[in-house]
This record gives structure tokens, C-alpha cells and sequence, in this order.
């Protein structure tokens, strides 16, 4: 018997109960006569606390509040690929079959189909013992992923029974298992998992691996690691919903979970759109096989925001138990700060810096603790990669969202907006970015890249680092006045920003850029560095140099040099020969 309250007060999405009716503390439960979806957030013996993840007009004291006798949890399952939910994985097509363009309240419906029937192919047979996490069944959840049914974490046993392979449904019994204590239990596809605590793994991995994402200034300058977290904050029109769609399309992440947090309703509607037409480039597949999209819009209950992190993460870290790499984009955790910062306003809670309550930093230090390289527990490998956008008002880094979350992140993109109002995107700013990742990483570029690769990188650091030094100069007294060796770095730096940081996310071969083109590219822009150097120490002057093409045609090399004809880079050095030869030649 589910335990009852009954209602005495409300305030916004926070209601309150009196007495102890029972519940636990975050116990999902059903708030009045709409049946509105609720979680139980504070207890004493005089009161309960419940935040209602939906809108609570109309509700009065009086009603009554059931419990389920389970915290809130997420249904885990094939199906959930190439699937729209909201912030408590309720499907949103079905819910637009049933109530139309806008969610009606208490509307109740199966986060997964439970009559579709799936291929199921068996991987164990009768006798095998089974250990937490074991794969027993094998379905084709899409015809990117493969979808690999699992032992729950907290049961073992030896099997009694199986079925044969065939068509079953998400709740037909799969295998009979028999339990240490000789009870035995029936396992189907369906795991139900509580979204606020973490699925256990064997062990934590350090990281080794980038995720390359196709993205120059990414996978060259400000690296992240497959298991790694990366915090991209900007002000409004930066271009931080644009990033992350460009990892979200082109990163070699097995699976995408892209959380939609408290955004704008057109830019969630462009999400939907975009990458209900997106090919997977590595498949030929459609991009949806591969992702899952949970929207929470900026018109949704506030309370939902905050659960609908954790849900994304939880889908996330079901599929890393499978031996997949996945990505997780959260835009944006600003909204989810601010959500927290109405909740506990609303419960009266003594607010920290700028109103945030006091417990911002260990929320966000649990949120982004969850990614990580793991050995699972059925021996194979995984990975959760956290992209959180951070939205700080007037682009101020120094607020209290961007400022925790650089704690707790190892790489940092920051977005720049006069780069973006100058039409430069990536916006990410190369003097105000970083990466921690660049030292673990160096081996792997080492060996897979080409052993010269961090070399260049740093090379190209330097560069910019000397561009900005001297653009202060050139900003008091003009760059006239400098000596040519100064001016070719301008011009290089002209060149790296133009031709290499810069990049068109519409035209089909700078979109997404393998490491061997981007690896080539540097080399080029440093090759001519090296030799106009050594021209200008010669004693020609940067008026002469610039009489030539060479500058332009390198900075054009992203659109001229398709992605699969790299020996056209062999012509590029050619030509850099013959500008060295004639200027030589001219100025003999």
C-alpha cells in the first residue's frame, strides 16, 4: 500500500505536506487530482517538502499526494535512440498523438514503446552463471547501434531458463535466473535506474584518448578526451548552441545524448530539425540512429530542468555500460543553475553569491564527477564525455556558474564576442581557452597523428601569443614602425586565424576536418613562416614578401584541399618553394 498526504500549502512548483506521511526522501510521487508528476526534497517529523516537475495552478490545500515507493528513475531499454523526451523521459511524440502541439498536465504515458517487438538474439544459455552487468540478449536498436541487454547492477546467479532467439517486446521475460539465496527472478529488456545516483563501474580509467571532434581549434589547440569535460560559456550569440551541434554532428563519439536545459524554444525546434536530416558521415546512416534528445524549453516547469540533467546523464551512463563512447551536450547549465536558484528562493534558503544557493558547487562538481572512462562491469570499456554550455549574463566569466564550473571541468572554451560579431567562429577565443588534456593526450597524437604534432600546435600557441603582444603596440603607435621580423608574425597570424582557427560549418569539406588534414595545414602555415623567416633575415623587406600570392592562397588551402585528396598538399610546398626562389630572384 503506497503510502498519502494531503496538502496544506503551496508556493510555485514547491508544495508542502503535513506530518510525516511516509515517503522517503526523493520518492517520486503524484501531487493532487491531475495526477502531476512530484519528488519528495526535504522531510521532518512536522512537514514534507515535494518540487512538482510540472505547473501547479489550480491546485489547493486539501488534495491528495500518492506515493510510488521509488525515487524517480528513468526506463531503461531499447527504444530510446532516435527518440524526443522532456526533462522526466516522457516520450513527446506519443504525447503529441495524444494531447496535441502542447503537453497538457498530468499526462501520463510510457516512456517507451511497450508493444513494438525487437529482434532479439540470446548470448547466454542455460547453466552460464551470470555476473552483475553481464550481456544476456543482443538487439538491433537502430542500425547504428546495436543494443545490448543487460543483468541489472546489483543481481547475480546462474541461469534457469531462456528463450530462444526471435521477436519479444520490452517486458517479455527473457531468462529465468537464480538468485545466491535460491529465489529465482525473471529479467526482461527493462531496467528501471534512479537518475540521481551514479551506475557503479568496475574501475575509473585515466584518460588517453581524445574526442576528436573534426573541429580545428578543438582537436589541435584545446583537446578533450574521450571521458573528459569541457565547459564552452559565451554570451548571447557567441555561437555555444552552434558549437555543440558541430560536436554533436562530427565527434567520434559512438552516441550522442543531447539535453536541451531551459533553451528557447526555436533553438530546440532547429535541434529537432537539423538532425532529423543529418547523415552519420562514418555510416551513411541517419544522425538520429545514433542520438537521443531530451527537450526541456524555457516555457517548461523550472523544476524539470534540474531533473532533466540527471536523466540525460543516467540514459548515458546505460549505454557506457555497453561498452559505447558517449557524448552528452548539456545547453545549457546556466538555466539549470537558475532553476536551482528559483527552487531555493522559493524554499527559503539562506542564498549564496548573486543569489545562488550556497550548495551550487557540489551539484555541479556531482554533475560533471559523472563523465569519465570506465572499465564496466562486464569487463568492457566506456566512456561518458560532458559538454556543458555555460550562458553568463553579459558574457561576465566572472559570475558564480562559469567560475564553479571551471573547477570542476578540465577544458574550457571560452567564446568571444567580438570574435563572433566579427564573423569569426568557432568564436573561442585561443588566449582565454585551455585544455589539461594536451599532456595525457601528447602520446596518443604521437602515434596516430604524427610524432611532430604537438610540436606544431605549440608552435602555432606561440604565434598568436606573439600577435597579441604586438597588436598592443600596434593599437598605440601603428604598425609601421615595427621591424619586419615582428610584421611576418602578424602576417602568419593573420594566416593561422584566417586559414586554420576560422571555420565554415556550412561548406562540406571545412565542416568537419580529419586530424591528417589538420596536421598538414599546420605544417604548411609553418613551412612558409620558416622560409619567409629566413628570407626576412636575409634582408628583404615584408613589402616585398606581400607582393605575392602565397599569404592567400595557404589561407584558402580549408576550402581548396578536399578532405580525401591530402597529396595536394605536395603542391603547396612547391609553390612555397618557388615564392622563396623568386623573391630571391627579384631582389638579387
Amino acid at each position: 500500500m503506497n503510502s498519502t498526504g494531503i496538502i496544506y500549502g503551496i508556493n510555485g512548483p514547491v508544495v508542502y505536506l503535513q506530518n510525516d506521511p511516509g515517503f522517503q526522501m526523493n520518492e517520486m510521487v503524484y501531487v493532487g487530482q491531475s495526477r502531476l508528476v512530484g519528488e519528495v526534497i526535504g522531510l521532518t517529523s512536522g512537514r514534507t517538502t515535494i518540487q512538482v516537475y510540472e505547473e501547479t495552478s489550480g491546485i489547493k490545500p486539501g488534495e491528495t499526494v500518492v506515493g510510488t515507493g521509488a525515487p524517480v528513475s528513468v526506463t531503461l531499454a531499447p527504444g530510446i535512440l532516435n527518440n524526443i523526451f522532456d526533462g522526466i523521459e516522457r516520450p513527446l511524440g506519443e504525447i503529441a498523438k495524444k494531447d496535441g502541439a502542447y503537453i497538457s498536465r498530468g499526462v501520463s504515458v510510457d516512456s517507451l514503446d511497450r508493444s513494438k517487438k525487437w529482434k532479439t538474439h540470446m548470448v547466454v544459455k542455460k547453466g552460464d552463471q551470470l555476473l552483475p552487468g553481464s550481456i544476456i540478449a543482443e538487439v538491433p536498436e537502430t542500425r547504428a547501434i546495436t543494443h545490448k541487454v543487460m543483468v541489472p547492477p546489483d543481481m547475480d546467479g546462474y541461469v534457469l531458463d531462456v528463450v530462444p532467439d526471435g521477436e519479444y517486446t520490452i517486458d517479455d521475460v527473457l531468462i529465468t535466473l537464480q538468485l545466491p539465496d535460491g529465489s529465482e527472478r525473471e529479467l526482461t529488456m527493462t531496467q528501471k535506474w534512479p537518475i540521481r545516483t551514479p551506475r557503479p563501474a568496475s574501475s575509473r580509467f585515466p584518460v588517453t584518448k581524445p574526442l576528436v571532434t573534426g573541429q580545428r581549434i578543438l582537436d589541435t589547440l584545446f583537446p578533450i578526451a574521450k571521458g573528459g569535460t569541457a565547459a564552452v560559456p559565451g554570451g548571447f550569440g557567441t555561437g555555444k548552441t552552434m558549437t555543440q551541434h558541430q560536436i554533436a554532428k562530427w565527434s567520434d563519439a559512438d552516441i550522442i545524448i543531447y539535453i536541451g536545459c531551459g533553451e528557447r524554444g526555436n533553438e530546440m525546434t532547429q535541434v529537432l530539425e537539423e538532425f532529423t536530416h543529418l547523415v552519420d558521415p562514418k555510416s551513411g546512416n541517419p544522425l538520429m540512429d545514433r542520438t537521443a534528445l531530451i527537450a526541456n524549453t524555457s516555457n517548461m516547469p523550472v523544476a524539470a530542468r534540474e531533473a532533466s540533467l540527471y536523466s540525460g546523464l543516467t540514459l548515458a551512463e546505460y549505454y557506457r555500460d555497453m561498452g559505447y563512447h558517449v557524448a552528452i551536450m548539456a545547453d545549457s547549465t546556466s538555466r539549470w543553475a537558475e532553476a536551482l536558484r528559483e527552487l531555493s528562493g522559493r524554499l527559503e534558503e539562506m542564498p549564496a553569491e548573486e543569489g545562488f544557493p550556497a550548495y551550487l558547487a557540489s551539484r555541479l562538481s556531482a554533475f560533471y564527477e559523472r563523465a569519465g572512462m570506465m572499465q564496466n562491469l562486464n569487463g568492457t570499456e566506456g566512456s561518458v564525455s560532458i559538454i556543458g554550455a555555460v550562458s553568463p549574463q553579459g558574457g561576465d566569466f566572472s559570475e558564480p556558474v562559469t567560475q564553479n564550473t571551471k573547477r570542476f571541468v578540465r577544458c574550457f572554451w571560452a567564446l568571444d564576442k567580438s570574435l563572433a560579431y566579427a564573423r569569426h567562429f568557432p568564436a573561442i577565443h585561443w588566449l582565454t581557452s585551455y585544455s589539461e588534456y594536451l599532456p595525457d593526450l601528447a602520446p596518443w597524437y604521437t602515434d596516430n597523428v604524427d610524432k611532430r604534432f604537438v610540436d606544431y600546435r605549440n608552435q602555432i600557441v606561440s604565434i598568436l601569443t606573439q600577435e597579441s603582444g604586438l597588436m598592443e603596440i600596434v593599437k598605440l603607435i601603428g604598425a609601421d614602425v615595427l621591424p619586419d621580423d615582428q610584421k611576418l608574425v602578424l602576417e602568419i597570424a593573420k594566416v593561422i586565424r584566417v586559414g586554420f582557427l576560422q571555420q565554415n560549418a556550412f561548406h562540406k569539406d571545412d565542416t568537419c576536418v580529419p586530424m591528417e588534414k589538420q596536421f598538414k595545414m599546420m605544417e604548411i602555415i609553418l613551412y612558409l613562416y620558416k622560409k619567409s623567416r629566413s628570407l626576412i633575415s636575409m634582408g628583404m623587406p615584408m613589402s616585398v614578401l606581400k607582393q605575392d600570392s602565397i599569404f592567400d592562397k595557404v589561407i584558402a588551402i580549408k576550402y581548396d584541399v578536399p578532405n580525401d585528396r591530402l597529396d595536394l598538399f605536395d603542391n603547396y610546398e612547391k609553390q612555397i618553394d618557388q615564392f622563396y626562389d623568386d623573391v630571391l630572384e627579384r631582389n638579387a
